[in-house]
């Protein structure tokens, strides 16, 4: 069971229209409670919890909200943080706001296409782009390449 905080009652499809907006009742139906939590409730897994951050294969990252294309396992790296870890996402897969909560100032990710909560970016990544985005492993679905 991952265990979960700093989630509140106001989900990102709900501040914007997106591709894929379903009803509360949809979405509850559609997610497991951990993914319903961080996609839709701004949720955070537990640090170290899923098994995406040791996912090692080539393949492609998907929102496990929609199924649309995040990340390649090509940026993808290891942070320490506990969390799988990014540099770049694929071209247009995801979009950004601003996240005051917790007393601080964060740029949340979210996916472009359902707005399903993703996590944070940072500025403290490896080159080539400098930048972390540190994702929950809930919000994921691995999808392995083929050969």
């Amino acid at each position: 069971m991952i265990r979960l905080f700093g989630g509140t009652s106001q989900a990102t499809s709900k501040d914007k229209a997106f591709e894929v907006n379903l009803s509360d009742a949809e979405w509850r139906a559609r997610l497991t409670p951990e993914q319903y939590a961080v996609l839709r409730t701004h949720g955070t897994e537990r640090a170290g919890s899923s098994p995406l951050g040791r996912e090692k294969r080539p393949g492609i990252f998907h929102c496990a909200g929609c199924d649309q294309p995040l990340f390649s396992s090509e940026a993808k790296f290891d942070s320490g943080t506990g969390w799988p870890s990014f540099f770049r996402p694929l071209d247009g897969a995801v979009g950004t706001t601003i996240d005051r909560s917790l007393f601080m100032t964060r740029t949340e990710v979210h996916c472009s296409r359902c707005g399903g909560h993703l996590g944070h970016v940072f500025e403290d990544g490896p080159p080539p782009t400098g930048l972390r985005y540190c994702m929950n492993g809930v919000a994921l679905k691995f999808v392995p390449a083929t050969t």
